[in-house]
């Protein structure tokens, strides 16, 4: 077997590779532009990847055409996994253009691609919970449920959906659609929330946390490790139906929960401040929320608590200082 994972270098995409490299024998072939958050290849050389003889990495921007060389030296593919996005909220406001290229555009490039593997199982387009908006207190949406972007990177991201979907349905692409939210874990780049706190109550500087002007109230979402996020990818590639839509979904926690506990386990004070970020930047939603029950039904499990893979992910990132200092 083969699979092809874009954004392989970056804090979601290695995950995925190192959780594959260690649950199959599978050939792995990476596509990665390395942009701002993709670290270079840091976060590869950090899992030993390059001792593993069966992992093929190009550096290739895939909003351009995928090339005859390229395709040959890719091979037959029996299934592709499309993480690579653009995916800051922050700056897709400032700048939609990027996430447009990448997430519509580049993604229209990976389906074309998938369309000549003759071999292919399985295109896989992993999609986020911002599609839907936000989430009044109570309500979890559902993998069908209508779109309500608030933001462009959520924008882009459904039209990407929209695009894998009519592939699927004009020409039969074997296609299914992930949706996952705050994802956390190692490596993660300092811009994110959880390794921004971690940095913030080390050095004992004010955490801003999320809230609304009418109602101050954190902003809350669910948060799932990268390493469960993997090993649903890789549970989903034998129980998915084509063209169908899962949500992968971690534990509720609001914003400034999640800084309290780290504050705990740094055994640190915590200095924070509510900030209406909303009224300044529309996008920012206060609440995000996905039924992840759809998966539970399957069999799913995942394989790391929140608990523990939070407090293993507080830890490592303390005692390896250079990844919340990268980007400074």
């Amino acid at each position: 077997m083969k699979i092809l994972i874009t954004g392989g270098c970056g804090f979601v995409g290695h995950h995925v590779v190192e959780h594959f490299l260690k649950n199959t024998d599978w050939e792995i072939v990476v596509l990665d532009k390395l942009n701002y958050a993709s670290a270079g290849f840091d976060r590869l050389r950090d899992i030993a990847v390059f001792d593993e003889k069966r992992i093929k990495v190009f550096t290739v921007d895939f909003v351009q055409p995928i090339s005859v060389g390229l395709s040959k030296e890719i091979g037959s593919v029996d299934y592709l996994l499309h993480l690579g996005a653009e995916t800051h909220v922050d700056r897709s406001i400032a700048n939609p253009e990027p996430f447009v290229m990448t997430n519509i555009v580049g993604t229209m490039r990976m389906l074309d691609f998938a369309r000549t593997l003759d071999n292919l199982k399985w295109f896989v387009y992993f999609s986020t919970d911002e599609v839907f908006g936000p989430a009044e207190t109570g309500v979890y949406y559902k993998e069908w449920d209508r779109y309500d972007s608030r933001n462009p990177y959520a924008a882009t991201k459904a039209g990407g959906e929209e695009l894998s979907l009519a592939y699927a349905n004009t020409y039969h692409l074997p296609l299914f659609i992930t949706h996952s939210m705050n994802i956390f874990g190692e490596r993660q780049h300092p811009e994110k929330y959880i390794p921004s706190c971690i940095k913030k109550i080390r050095d004992g500087e004010k955490v801003l946390v999320h809230s609304h002007r009418l109602k101050p109230l954190p902003g809350s979402r669910h948060w799932i490790h990268a390493r469960n996020v993997a090993s649903a990818l890789l549970f989903l590639l034998t129980k998915a139906t084509q063209r169908d839509k899962y949500n992968i979904v971690g534990e509720e926690h609001d914003n400034l929960e999640i800084a309290q506990m780290i504050a705990h386990i740094l055994n640190k004070p915590l200095k924070y401040e509510l900030v209406d970020f909303h009224s300044s930047r529309p996008g920012h939603d206060l609440r995000y929320s996905l039924d992840g029950s759809k998966l539970l039904s399957m069999g799913f499990r995942p394989n790391i608590s929140f608990q523990d893979s939070f407090k293993k992910t507080v830890l490592w990132s303390l005692n390896n200082p250079q990844w919340l200092n990268f980007g400074d």
